[in-house]
């Protein structure tokens, strides 16, 4: 009878591991879908309402290809989360596109963001985006098959309540490509790092 109840015990942690795994899993793999708010031209956010340079989305970027890095990610669209920044993608392997921001390849800061990590602490989509250096090469494949050329001009960290904003999201004097992450110290009460790294690029001629 004590034997019995001994393995009905173990069988019992057994299960509930099972469980708590799949569900650690699943948060790692998948992370929530944020709440989104509409896009209204009286958005208090200015900075990530840059207007002036505003484009359709018919023909915004399908991949990312960062050949030093080996990255060629899916890109997703986000708009702006009910925190009041930019929404982030809903995995760790995808990147995502600021859809109400400039497209790439358009006049203006286009801008991409992506995750650092998982919720298991393994490789995020820009785990390594800090190793880029000035000079290496970045490309957009838009929706209609088009492959344009950035070139990384400046790399930056700002804590991540004083990012520039305006300068990520509102550069107007070319067509500029910002790629965003978030590195240093994890903020346990805010749950998220204390800085954000910034890839600046502009997009370059191959003729």
């Amino acid at each position: 009878m004590a034997t019995q109840v001994k393995r009905l015990a173990a069988l019992a942690v057994i299960i509930i591991s099972v469980g708590v795994f799949s569900t650690t899993l699943v948060h790692a793999l998948w992370y929530a879908p944020e709440d989104e708010i509409s896009y209204v031209n009286e958005n208090p956010i200015k900075a990530f309402v840059p207007a002036a340079h505003a484009t359709s989305s018919t023909v915004g970027p399908e991949r990312l290809i960062i050949p030093s890095l080996g990255i060629d990610a899916n890109v997703q669209e986000v708009g702006i989360n009910a925190k009041g920044n930019m929404g982030v993608p809903s995995n760790f392997s995808d990147v995502a596109w600021y859809k109400y921001g400039t497209t790439p390849g358009d006049m203006g800061s286009a801008v991409i963001d992506g995750h650092v990590d998982n919720g298991l602490g393994l490789a995020g989509v820009f785990k390594h985006l800090g190793d880029m250096q000035i000079g290496d090469d970045v490309y957009v494949e838009n929706k209609d098959g088009e492959r344009l050329h950035f070139v990384v001009t400046d790399i930056q960290s700002y804590p991540y309540k004083d990012a520039p904003d305006e300068q990520i999201f509102n550069a107007g004097d070319a067509a500029r490509l910002n790629l965003i992450t978030c590195e240093g110290k994890w903020v346990k009460a805010d749950k998220t790092y204390d800085q954000r790294l910034v890839i600046y690029t502009k997009l370059v001629s191959d003729s």
